[in-house]
């Protein structure tokens, strides 16, 4: 049986902007909180890490960050494409295929994750000293996280999906509290105990576990038949939330592998201090990101549903809001970043040194800044059609075009060429993704108004 709010979204009849604003951003803003929580309390894991364990500290979390990624990105390929087929059956009431979907996914949480626990325990300590060096701080904190890949792609995938079964607000509220948990947890072991990044670890694991289980929980409570069942898995299902999330995983194994290419050109022209300076550039610029994730994130239920009940004229409209809003937040960020750029770095350090090659970081690389939320939002809207052949060439061709540049800029202009490929990297992509997206968006009005007709 369909939700009472789902049940509103397909019957409401209005077709006005008012009404499908208020849609988008119902689903939205609890979506942006999440993702705005979650990146805060990673931010304020880096404050802690910044004055308590110094420059090594920084750099071992960046040098840690790529492997943990890919685990990050399988737990949004479970959460966004699971979401996305979710959506899709219940804007088809089809209920039967929804419980399958739900109880599939939790499959593939469990054996992902363990997958990838294994792989990083034997490869994670070898994949960072590639990139850096020894850096003994950052191989504590991988081999803590590497036990943990389970809970990590719970406390991804798990929230979506519940925003996803129209929740958006609770799945919101259980991600606050996770945070909420890991934020006291870190000013314990690592302000009060010194315990350092096994200490940031420890409450980054701990908090995920906390939310997995209010997740799970209200799984068991609102829905028993969909719960992990053998019966449960569909391997039809399987296949297509794997291709439909699987650019949210490439745009993860994207950020860790270019993050990695970073580390080590950054080590190579530059030094620890510049890895350690690009850990503090990453985590300001995250706070754009996760609200432009959240605000895609929070896109893709209505489309995915306006979609398959074939409301294309709202398809259209809630595109071109999430569009606006997506553009006009990130140059705002771009201008308050180049006007106080001394303000973000000293959240997170004093060192005069570190402060110096940080605020030229910011100003060198997040420049294009805006072009990344488009990005974002582009590839969740492929994923919400079930376009999933064209949100991977956003996904994959945004890190491969990289490549070159990471390869070319430090050659002829040294260190400052690292921080230069990714905004130079944007530009050059984003003449290829906004026609095609322009082209799709012309497609979606091609179809409303032959309805109107």
């Amino acid at each position: 049986m369909l939700s009472p709010e789902i049940s509103k979204l397909g019957s409401d009849a209005s077709c006005s902007a008012n009404a499908v604003g208020r849609t988008f951003w119902r689903f939205a803003v609890p979506s942006i909180i999440a993702m705005l929580v979650s990146g805060m309390y990673q931010v304020i894991d880096g404050v802690f890490v910044g004055y308590f364990v110094g420059e090594s500290g920084l750099a071992g979390i960046n040098l840690a960050l790529p492997m943990l990624s890919v685990v990050i990105g399988f737990g949004l390929l479970v959460g966004m494409g699971g979401g996305s087929v979710l959506s899709n059956f219940r804007g088809k009431n089809n209920e039967t295929a929804v419980n399958e979907t739900l109880g599939t996914s939790m499959y593939l949480m469990l054996f992902g994750g363990l997958i990838l626990g294994i792989v990083l325990s034997v490869l994670g300590g070898t994949m960072l000293h590639l990139q850096g060096g020894d850096n003994p701080p950052g191989e504590e904190y991988l081999a803590l996280m590497s036990y943990g890949c389970v809970i990590t792609i719970g406390a991804t995938a798990l929230p979506i999906l519940i925003r996803n079964d129209n929740k958006p607000t609770l799945a919101t509220l259980f991600i606050v509290f996770g945070a909420l948990i890991n934020i006291a947890l870190d000013y314990t072991l690592i302000g009060l105990y010194g315990l350092g990044l096994e200490g940031a670890a420890m409450a980054t694991l701990i908090a995920q576990v906390i939310t997995c289980i209010l997740c799970v929980g209200y799984f068991l409570r609102a829905s028993r038949n969909i719960f992990v069942r053998l019966s449960a898995f569909n391997g039809r299902i399987a296949l297509r939330v794997m291709q439909l999330g699987a650019s949210g995983l490439v745009m993860f194994i994207y950020f860790g592998f270019t993050l990695s290419i970073h580390n080590t050109q950054l080590a190579s022209y530059g030094g620890l201090t510049h890895v350690a300076a690009f850990s503090i550039v990453g985590y300001i610029a995250s706070l754009y990101y996760f609200f432009a994730e959240g605000l895609a994130g929070g896109t893709q239920p209505p489309v995915s549903f306006y979609n398959g009940a074939k409301q294309y004229h709202k398809t259209l409209q809630t595109l071109t809001l999430a569009t606006s809003v997506i553009i006009i937040s990130g140059i705002a960020m771009v201008v308050v970043l180049n006007l106080f750029p001394t303000v973000f770095v000293g959240l997170f350090t004093h060192e005069q040194g570190l402060m110096a090659v940080a605020a030229k970081g910011l100003r060198l690389h997040l420049f294009t800044l805006y072009l990344d939320g488009l990005f974002f939002l582009v590839a969740i809207y492929f994923i919400a059609v079930e376009k999933a052949g064209a949100a991977m060439f956003v996904s994959l061709g945004n890190m491969l075009i990289q490549l070159p540049f990471l390869w070319f800029l430090p050659r002829q202009l040294g260190v400052e060429g690292v921080w230069l490929a990714v905004p130079l990297s944007n530009v050059v992509f984003a003449c290829a993704v906004i026609p095609i997206f322009l082209h799709s968006i012309y497609k979606v009005k091609l179809s409303s108004d032959l309805q109107t007709v």
